[in-house]
Formats: C-alpha cells, sequence, structure tokens
C-alpha cells in the first residue's frame, strides 16, 4: 500500500514543486501564465479527453453512467451550499464569491486526475477522469461564469439592459463553445454513435496527449508560486470542505444509489483531489482576483499531501 501511495502522489507533487519553484526563482513569469493555460486549456487537455472518450466502447461509456450522475450531485450540491455561505457568512461579493466557490467545488482534475488515477486503476481511469472534467465543465463552470459576467454588468452599472437569466444564458453560450466543453462531447459522440477512431489519430495526438498531465501540474505549482498565503475562517473552511467534506459527500451519495463499490471508490478519490485552478483562470479573464481563492488553492494543494495519502490507502483496490 505504500509502494502504491508513493506510486500515485510522487510524480503529482514533484512536478507542482518544480513549477512552484520555476515560478518563485522567477524562472518562469508566475503572474502572466496566459499562454500556458491556452496550451493546457485549449490544446492539450481537450485533446487527451477526445482521444480518450472516443477510443472507448459504446457499453463502458453507459456503464459510467452512474459515474456522472454522483459526480454531478456531488459538484452541484457543494458549490451551491459553498455559494451560499460564501455570500451569506463571509461576506463576499458575487465575482469573488464565484471564484472561490468553483476552486473549492471544482477539483483539479484537470492536473492531478490523470497521473494520481491511472497506477491504482488503470488505463481506463481516463475514461473517469475525462468524465469528472466533462461534468465540471457542463455544470458548474457556466454557473461561475455567468456569475462573473453578471458581476461585471452590474459594477459597469449595464446591468439593467440584460435580465440576469438572459446574462446567464449568454454565459452558458459562451461557455460550451469553449475547447475545454467541445472536446470530451465530440469524443463522447463518436464513441456513442459506434465510430471506430482510427489508430493513426491517437498517434499523430501522441506527443502532445502524453504531456497534458506534466503541463497542468508544472501550471498548477507556477500558479500556487504566485499567490499570497493568508490563513483565514474561510481558507479554513473552504479547505475542509475540498479535501474531506466533498468526497465524503460523493462517497455518501454513491452508497445512497446503490452504485457498485468500484465507482464509489471512484467518484470518491476523484473528489479528494485539492482544490481546483479553474477558479482563478476564470477570475483573472475577467479582471476578477481573489486573494482568499489563491490561499485557498494553495493550503489545499499541500494538504492534500495527507487527505490524498489517507484516501488512497481508504479507496485503492486492495
Amino acid at each position: 500500500m505504500l509502494n502504491l501511495i508513493v506510486t500515485a502522489l510522487l510524480p503529482v507533487f514533484l512536478v507542482l514543486a518544480l513549477g512552484y519553484f520555476a515560478g518563485k526563482r522567477k524562472l518562469v513569469d508566475n503572474q502572466n501564465v496566459s499562454s500556458l493555460n491556452v496550451l493546457l486549456m485549449q490544446f492539450a487537455l481537450p485533446l487527451t479527453l477526445f482521444v480518450s472518450i472516443a477510443k472507448t466502447p459504446q457499453t463502458v461509456i453507459f456503464q459510467n453512467g452512474p459515474l456522472a450522475l454522483v459526480l454531478a450531485l456531488g459538484l452541484v450540491i457543494t458549490y451551491a451550499v459553498v455559494g451560499w455561505t460564501q455570500r451569506k457568512f463571509f461576506g463576499l461579493s458575487l465575482g469573488d464569491a464565484a471564484v472561490e466557490t468553483l476552486t473549492i467545488a471544482f477539483p483539479n482534475f484537470a492536473s492531478i486526475g490523470l497521473p494520481l488515477l491511472l497506477p491504482i486503476f488503470g488505463p481506463q481511469a481516463a475514461l473517469s477522469v475525462a468524465i469528472a472534467i466533462a461534468v465540471g465543465s457542463v455544470t458548474i463552470s457556466p454557473m461561475t461564469l455567468a456569475l462573473l459576467e453578471l458581476d461585471k454588468a452590474r459594477k459597469a452599472d449595464t446591468g439593467h439592459s440584460v435580465s440576469a437569466s438572459r446574462q446567464f444564458l449568454i454565459a452558458l453560450g459562451h461557455s460550451v463553445r469553449k475547447p475545454i466543453f467541445v472536446g470530451p462531447m465530440l469524443g463522447l459522440v463518436v464513441a456513442l454513435i459506434g465510430f471506430h477512431l482510427p489508430a493513426l489519430v491517437a498517434t499523430a495526438l501522441g506527443p502532445i496527449t502524453a504531456a497534458t498531465a506534466g503541463i497542468g501540474l508544472f501550471l498548477t505549482g507556477l500558479m500556487l508560486s504566485a499567490q499570497t498565503i493568508k490563513i483565514t475562517g474561510d481558507v479554513v473552511f473552504g479547505t475542509t470542505v475540498k479535501n474531506v467534506l466533498q468526497p465524503l459527500l460523493v462517497f455518501g451519495l454513491a452508497k445512497l444509489l446503490g452504485l457498485p463499490p468500484a465507482i464509489a471508490a471512484q467518484a470518491a478519490l476523484l473528489t479528494a483531489i485539492p482544490a481546483g485552478f479553474f477558479g482563478l483562470v476564470f477570475g483573472a479573464s475577467s479582471g476578477t482576483k481573489t486573494p482568499v481563492a489563491g490561499a485557498t488553492l494553495i493550503i489545499s494543494s499541500v494538504s492534500g499531501i495527507v487527505t490524498l495519502a489517507v484516501a488512497i490507502m481508504l479507496l485503492a483496490p486492495k
């Protein structure tokens, strides 16, 4: 078991540390990471998810429907509760609350999912990670983009011309046109219609898809190096929800729905992954900088060394 934990976690946190070191030493600019973000979110990750899903047999896709359901419930419930808490108890503005809520509710599937699950569950884990990212991309990501658009309109005093519901629909339309959504959805269509993806396609895309996990981890470490750490009650709350309560919620939902132990274990381990950087990226693109989200990202990632090790001990196949 110790060897399994080390095998799963060492590559993850080593590359995170390399990105952090590069940013702190100014070897790579940690303030302007848009180019790396474009590489990951518009090319490497969408292509990796497309290939992973498109190569999956139709029957396997249907078998993973319950995993998608329990992940969707876990992410949306967490998002709703945390978002309400940010506004009601911590007094964050609409934009800041949206960024912090997405940081907490959307685990770092993009960077940590593949290198974490592959050593534990094998090659089929790539589909689970793709499903997890797709679920977050079509549920809580559009919600966040809509809230940020609404907050920007209110600050500019232009919200009177467009209703909140209309702005939400506009933001939703923008979100579903992004490569991070189109890639996995296109792969899903290919798989469901039973089209056999030529091996040459996967081979041709191999150089960039093979680098996806490393790029994501390095980028996360780079972004962490630019954050200021100020531990507040909100940061402690967010880290506890993300690293402990969300995986417990998802595991409980899986048991309640009567899902097989293997699916319950994968769902819980996926949501045990620390906070993700999508919130910071979305916030930066709309001009919203939320210090509490950066601190939550750091504390969640660091404490994830312990919480992920515990999750692997409890959930990995014996």
